[in-house]
């Protein structure tokens, strides 16, 4: 873990109180409807297996209890505090929730039939890396589907950002009482790359039909992904070894 990934791992073991509560604010309601997209776009099947990373306070990943109570779901969080937030709510004794470092998932190849995540990619040290360990335990034909922030583009630029760098902290002051946290995330949200930049990073780590779709003036963005499907010997029909 590198020093940046213990500073933003520390600032999430502060905020887990108030988070859903200004992410319902920032947002006019959008988050919870965004995380219901997620779980519905992740298509788990009955009795599948979902990962979901950085589960925060488990908003994904109740969402997908919910649409199919079947399936196994896992949320893991390198922070703490959210996990104890997240075995809270109703609902949550059943998912298995546990602790991770998305940059190295203990668990094993091609064990999960999706894998969703919200706000995870703009708070990790190396990108790249935590894509590719979300390819390596997806099954072949497995979705990915993330929920993240986007830096606002076009006419509507100075207008969000400026907001953004007073409401957030803001928000953090008054509701958390921690105006340094916010402040980070009011940066890593407006100094994150954009929506295509992910898309591409996706299909770099071997990622196909990646396509994504913006939400709340460009400031939020859903993407997806399908790992391939398993390579099959032409004379056989059975997978290649």
């Amino acid at each position: 873990m590198t020093d940046r990934d213990s500073q933003v791992q520390g600032i999430f073991n502060r905020i887990n109180a108030s988070y859903d509560r200004i992410n319902g604010l920032m947002t006019l309601g959008g988050h919870a409807r965004w995380c219901r997209e997620v779980a519905r776009l992740a298509q788990v099947p009955p009795g599948g297996r979902l990962l979901d990373i950085a589960t925060g306070t488990g908003v994904i990943a109740l969402a997908a209890r919910r649409r199919e109570p079947r399936a196994e779901i896992v949320g893991v969080d390198f922070s703490e505090n959210m996990l104890a937030e997240a075995r809270t709510k109703p609902g949550a004794d059943g998912i298995t929730w546990e602790f991770a470092d998305a940059h190295e998932l203990r668990y094993a190849d091609e064990s999960f039939d999706a894998v969703t995540h919200g706000y995870l990619l703009r708070n990790v040290s190396d990108v790249p890396r935590v894509l590719s360990e979300q390819l390596r335990v997806l099954k072949p034909g497995g979705r990915v589907v993330v929920l993240e922030t986007a830096p606002p583009r076009g006419l509507l630029k100075l207008a969000v950002s400026a907001g953004m760098s007073v409401v957030l902290p803001l928000l953090g002051q008054l509701v958390a009482k921690d105006r340094d946290a916010y402040g980070y995330l009011k940066s890593s949200t407006l100094g994150f790359i954009p929506p295509a930049e992910v898309a591409r990073l996706m299909r770099e780590a071997g990622f196909q039909d990646v396509g994504y779709e913006s939400k709340y003036l460009g400031t939020n963005v859903i993407l997806w992904g399908t790992k391939p499907p398993a390579a099959r010997d032409s004379g056989t029909g059975t997978a290649a070894a």
